[in-house]
């Protein structure tokens, strides 16, 4: 059971979303703590496992748009090329078939712990589709972190425009080739780099199993969404999971003054980290090319 301050706690008893009362008496992050930290038997770990790979492989191949990077993570891939442009350093997963199943070990567990937060189910169903598309990466690299999940990769490099040039190949065909190519080598040395540093970082704090479950309350409840119906009562739900992650440090790490902020540093890390990247990185290389987010519905929902 969670401690932590009467005043904390009691903001955290049962789920009110626009003047609705309450129709749970856990709190939040109890919830959340308590699904987090479930054990699962090893047979319906490996059946969960193979259920999650035929989703994914049953799925046709579609594209989905990637987002815009962070002007520093821009800037970073504008430094890893030569000054001519003329290659670009892309990553691939050395064991692709044991990081693949590993990853999908972990998203049975994102999904399963968001499952289990009351007051998330009890959100508008469009709000419910928004947080998970936003949250579903950064909550699946946390998992790794938790689970000490570490992969290597092996470097590459995409030919440039100006190769292409060179070497002939018309414009539309370049395009084409250029897509494929992407698709065939991975994911940017930087945005690789991005996920090993946060990984290093979560392991250097040594976060324990409650400080993981206030963390992805925190970056589940993701109130700079646009278009949310329930906007007010999510940043509550954020701010909440932050109140009760500083009152537990502050309770368990007495002498360590710059732990709060160390956990606080390593979220913000995370948002270097977009969904595209995690699923091309951590899915793509067995999968081929899928629409993770239908392949996410599905297992969340049962659509």
């Amino acid at each position: 059971m969670l401690s932590g301050p009467p005043a904390v706690m009691a903001t955290l008893e049962g789920c009110r979303c626009r003047g609705a009362s309450a129709r749970n008496n856990n709190s939040i992050l109890y919830s959340i703590l308590k699904s987090d930290s479930f054990v699962t038997p090893e047979a319906h770990q490996q059946h969960s496992h193979h259920h999650t790979l035929q989703h994914l492989h049953q799925k046709t191949p579609s594209s989905s748009s990637s987002s815009s990077a962070p002007a520093s993570l821009q800037e970073l891939r504008q430094q890893q090329a030569c000054s001519c442009g003329s290659t670009r350093r892309r990553g691939v997963l050395r064991a692709p078939q044991v990081t693949c199943k590993a990853a999908s070990a972990v998203l049975v567990k994102t999904l399963r712990f968001v499952k289990n937060v009351p007051c998330f189910r009890e959100l508008p169903e469009d709000d419910q589709l928004m947080l998970i598309r936003s949250g579903w990466a950064p909550l699946l690299v946390l998992g790794l972190a938790q689970d000490r999940v570490d992969f290597d990769t092996t470097e590459t490099v995409e030919p440039s425009m100006l190769q292409r040039i060179l070497t002939g190949v018309p414009e539309r065909q370049s395009e084409a080739v250029t897509g494929q190519s992407r698709a065939a080598v991975g994911v940017s040395v930087v945005d690789i780099e991005a996920i090993k540093a946060f990984l290093k970082k979560c392991w250097s704090v040594d976060i324990s199993t409650k400080e993981y479950a206030y963390l992805k309350g925190a970056v589940l409840f993701n109130p700079d969404l646009e278009g949310l119906r329930c906007l007010h009562y999510i940043q509550s739900l954020r701010r909440e999971a932050h109140q009760a992650l500083n009152e537990h440090v502050r309770l368990i790490h007495r002498d360590d003054t710059t732990r709060f902020a160390k956990l606080l540093i390593a979220l913000s890390m995370l948002r270097a980290i977009s969904p595209p990247v995690v699923a091309q990185l951590f899915f793509r290389p067995v999968i081929g090319t899928v629409n993770i987010e239908e392949v996410l519905m599905e297992m969340f929902y049962g659509k």
